[in-house]
């Protein structure tokens, strides 16, 4: 069941290496790749620092987003949980928002003075997790599905009156810099920037194939997972954490991005059949980078050094998916 997902990626990522907003003879490309230096400068330059580093992004932020929206759905066993539904996406750009148009891009901690993309990636980070823990409390007292997706909705609203409030009082630059970044892009990852970008998108994701086996427990229900010995209280606080995680790294980087969490789950169970996290997780990874490796090749129909911005593509995709699922579910949110 690996194999189709395995060669379509392979397939799109090659794509996104081999077509672009500039027309380069497919032969220039992987000489360009290989290291020729006979290929022409701008082409060899356009492959390695934008069209290489931009797959390997979108292919780490699909995989992640997608590991996030099956964490949690699967902990609060609800099908339309997702980063975007319960406003962790929000949180994080809260905490971006801050940095960038608060804090000027740059805070303190101790004598330690962070700033740059890591000042904006903690910012991130701690918005991230405060949605969490807000989500988490609320979970306890809202035990029916659809209460819980009008809290996270009006999470997501505070959240964003909030970050309105401080563009209203922010510069200028400040706030064109953070409505480019709100766009959303996989392109926005320096050379300097994607070595951490991979390793931590790596140790969250490794860390999520981990949980698989607590992932089927609590299939079960709370009561029987730990009869089985798993201590739940440890599964659910990692599983926060890491969709945390794996939310901010995205966010941080490439902005907000809608919809590959919330459906990329559901099309792996349409396509397996199956709620096993041994199988599940590992196609809704590979469909996931799939999905934005697709999407990030959309952002280059304009054509002519033109570009569609990655948040006016990403529901195109997703938001029929959702409504398929909506619709299946119908009589299952209460």
């Amino acid at each position: 069941m690996l194999a189709l997902p395995s060669v379509t990626l392979l397939l799109f990522f090659a794509a996104n290496i081999l077509f672009g907003s500039v027309d380069i003879p497919a032969g220039e490309v992987v000489k360009a790749i290989a290291g020729d230096e006979s290929v022409n400068a701008t082409w060899r330059l356009i492959v390695m620092q934008s069209r290489l580093p931009q797959a390997v992004v979108a292919l780490f932020c699909g995989m992640a987003l997608s590991a996030a929206g099956l964490m949690l759905q699967t902990l609060f066993n609800n099908p339309l949980a997702g980063p975007e539904v319960f406003g962790i996406n929000s949180g994080a750009g809260l905490g971006v928002a801050v940095v960038m148009l608060l804090l000027q891009g740059s805070f303190s901690a101790g004598d330690m003075n962070v700033g740059g993309y890591l000042a904006v990636l903690a910012g991130a980070f701690i918005g991230a997790l405060a949605i969490i823990g807000v989500i988490l409390f609320l979970s306890l007292m809202l035990r029916g599905n659809i209460f819980l997706l009008i809290a996270g909705m009006a999470l997501s609203y505070l959240t964003s009156s909030v970050i309105s409030l401080l563009n209203y009082f922010s510069t200028a630059e400040g706030v064109h810099s953070y409505l480019i970044w709100g766009m959303g892009n996989f392109g926005g990852v320096s050379g300097e920037q994607l070595p951490l970008f991979v390793m931590l998108s790596t140790l969250a994701l490794f860390a999520s194939l981990l949980m698989m086996k607590p992932l089927n427990a609590l299939l079960l229900g709370n009561a029987y997972a730990e009869n089985l010995g798993v201590n739940t209280k440890f599964v659910r606080a990692m599983l926060l954490l890491l969709t945390g995680l794996l939310t901010a790294v995205v966010t941080a980087y490439c902005g907000p991005i809608s919809f590959i969490g919330l459906a990329v789950p559901h099309v792996a169970r349409l396509l397996l059949r199956t709620n096993n996290h041994r199988l599940l997780l590992p196609v809704t990874l590979l469909i996931g980078a799939c999905t934005a490796l697709l999407c990030n090749l959309l952002c280059q129909l304009p054509g002519d050094g033109g570009l569609i911005p990655l948040s006016a593509v990403t529901p195109l995709l997703g938001a029929p998916v959702i409504l398929y699922v909506v619709l299946r579910n119908r009589g299952n949110f209460s």
